[in-house]
């Protein structure tokens, strides 16, 4: 009861000060990924795409806060701006056979990114992320994704507001690899009758 007391007294002091201390997370992801380069294991594909991120993705913000650091910091996540450097890290360029962003959204082969859910509780990172592949504008699938980074609970228990960046870090990197590996993988599954419906197409009268 008293821990609750706490807690409701140091919102009430943030919330009426404004003295939140801010810490965003995509500032210096692309720096996180080349240091954990090569740790993601990424099946590979031979396929060759432009992708585009859409406008809702790019503009995302999510904040939050975490009893276990301390409620006077304000963690905030811009997902576009995490998924953006995640695309152009050379772990995932790697395990494709090229991926280049489209600005205009027209390519002979599309994939499209859109978040549909961000969350990060609970000493984890949860993403819900829609993503399609077109074929000269003609969708071939559509999926979401779903994934739970590991939790970090001990990170944060133990290193406090100054783990907590790499913790938040870490939990989306190991959510954004499981989905990447799993599209990658449906993209494998569907490359053939891709191939084989192009094949059919050019080959009509």
């Amino acid at each position: 009861m008293k821990k609750i007391y706490i807690t409701i007294i140091l919102l009430t002091i943030v919330a009426t000060t404004g003295c939140s201390i801010k810490h965003p997370i995509a500032k210096d992801y692309g720096q996180y990924l080349i240091n954990n380069q090569g740790e993601s294991s990424l099946p590979k594909s031979s396929m060759g795409a432009e992708y585009t991120i859409s406008e809702e993705t790019l503009n995302h913000n999510y904040e939050f806060r975490s009893a276990t650091v301390g409620y006077a910091h304000l963690w905030i996540v811009e997902f576009g701006d995490i998924l953006k450097e995640t695309l152009t890290s050379t772990d995932v360029q790697d395990s494709f056979g090229s991926l280049t962003e489209n600005e205009n959204g027209h390519a002979e082969r599309l994939i499209s990114f859109n978040l549909s859910n961000y969350e990060f509780k609970n000493h984890h990172a949860y993403i819900s992320l829609d993503i399609s592949l077109s074929e000269n504008g003609n969708e071939q699938f559509s999926k979401t994704y779903n994934a739970e980074g590991l939790s970090q609970g001990a990170k944060m228990f133990w290193g406090g507001p100054w783990a907590m960046k790499n913790a938040t870090q870490q939990s989306t990197k190991l959510a954004l690899d499981s989905i990447i590996s799993e599209f990658i993988e449906d993209l494998n599954e569907n490359l053939s009758s891709i191939s084989n419906t192009n094949s059919v197409s050019s080959d009509a009268p």
